[in-house]
């Protein structure tokens, strides 16, 4: 009996033996698979890091949505643009800005948006490019449309200094918007009488005159506000949201006297206009 008990002791001895020699198996190869599967991760990090390129850049930066006075914003991203034409073409910059802001309610306008032009120019017989129809004196008169704003930048140059009827306008000093601002109505450029004066307020509302200046290499000389003789006027540079009867409030003028005072026809109000709200001999 002895003999018997003492050979069943060595069995489960043994068994116990044979089974932690299995746990450790066991145990290495959970280690081994822990070890293989962290290195295909890593090596998959790099896969999902996004590099922008060069022309994502771009682009994100020309959707980057810009806060603030739409006007100014125009300005700081137009006014190099405008320099550089005067420099090559004679051409008040403070002339070029104003007209831009006016004719694309600051880059807003359907005609800036859909086809860069910011000057309102028309196809006419010579125009072989690519074009555009809006309503305008007539219904659906054709526009030029260019690939970028530069274009239209050049062609207003263009466009100034190949026509006779504006010759008359580069006899006057580079510096001398308002004659140049009212040579233009005179030369037939606009339709609206107060265009010259809505140009002038523009000017001199956000100191446009100053890139001028810097184009010359002269002192930016602040001028006085240009009126009628023995009149004061106020005006106001439409932005989004207004409408004449918002501004009759503000103004405590009549809707009918905005429209007297501004030659309007309709209550239709463009970005970046320029309204007399007040005027007073």
């Amino acid at each position: 009996m002895r003999f018997k008990s003492l050979f069943y002791i060595v069995l489960v001895s043994l068994f116990i033996a044979s089974c932690g020699s299995n746990k450790k198996v066991v145990t290495t190869k959970k280690r081994d698979k822990t070890t293989k599967t962290s290195i295909p991760t890593s090596e998959k990090e790099p896969e999902v890091i996004v590099i922008p390129t060069g022309d994502d850049e771009k682009v994100a930066e020309t959707v980057k949505p810009r806060g603030g006075d739409k006007v100014a914003n125009y300005v700081d991203q137009f006014k190099d643009v405008a320099m550089k034409e005067m420099q090559l073409y004679k051409i008040p910059a403070s002339i070029t800005l104003a007209q831009g802001i006016l004719e694309s309610g600051s880059g807003f306008g359907r005609l800036s948006v859909e086809a860069n032009n910011h000057f309102g120019i028309k196809c006419h017989t010579a125009w072989t490019g690519e074009r555009i129809y809006h309503d305008d004196d007539e219904d659906q008169e054709c526009f030029r449309k260019y690939i970028s704003p530069d274009y239209s930048y050049r062609d207003h140059s263009l466009f100034l200094t190949q026509r006779k009827r504006y010759r008359s306008l580069f006899s006057l000093d580079q510096d001398d918007y308002k004659g140049w601002a009212k040579g233009l109505r005179k030369a037939g450029y606009a339709t609206d009488k107060k265009y010259p004066q809505k140009l002038i307020s523009l000017i001199e509302r956000y100191e446009l005159y100053k890139y001028d200046a810097t184009v010359l290499g002269n002192p930016v000389i602040k001028p006085t506000e240009t009126v009628d003789q023995g009149t004061t006027v106020e005006r106001h540079v439409v932005k989004a949201g207004d409408t004449l009867y918002s501004l009759s409030r503000t103004y405590n003028i009549t809707v009918a006297q905005l429209k007297e005072l501004n030659n309007l026809t309709s209550t239709a109000l463009s970005v970046g206009q320029v309204l007399i709200v007040k005027s007073k001999i």
